[in-house]
């Protein structure tokens, strides 16, 4: 007799569940797991990279805005002084202000840059 049950409609048969093992080559199950390790430490590899490209633009950054930042310390040092450092007359005047907005154009966007390349 037939060990086979009807439940919902379905024919159920009795036995293990899942998928049966494959009978697979050893050497051909190792070179896989050879080749799957290479490809893990390339990707390792690669992230580092990434990585550190990373870290070294936010130095880069860092420096630049350090530098912005000192350039205000001494203006403001100067006008506590009574004295308006001369970048300030011309950026009064309206003669560097096209580059004071290059400038900061170049910040803007070198920040832009920075922020976009961090979102892996």
């Amino acid at each position: 007799m037939d060990d086979s049950k009807v439940v919902g409609g379905k024919v159920k048969k009795p036995g293990k569940r899942g998928r049966k093992p494959a009978k697979i080559d050893l050497k051909a199950k190792l070179e896989r797991s050879r080749q799957s390790a290479r490809e893990c430490r390339a990707r390792k590899k690669l992230r580092y990279q990434y990585l550190e490209e990373l870290v070294s633009s936010r130095e880069r950054a860092i420096c630049a805005l350090r530098e912005e930042l000192e350039m205000y310390k001494q203006w403001c040092m100067a006008m506590d002084q009574g004295k308006i450092p001369s970048e300030i007359k011309a950026l009064l005047t309206g003669e560097e202000q096209g580059k004071a907005q290059q400038n900061s154009t170049k910040l803007a966007k070198a920040a832009k840059t920075d922020a976009n390349s961090s979102n892996p």
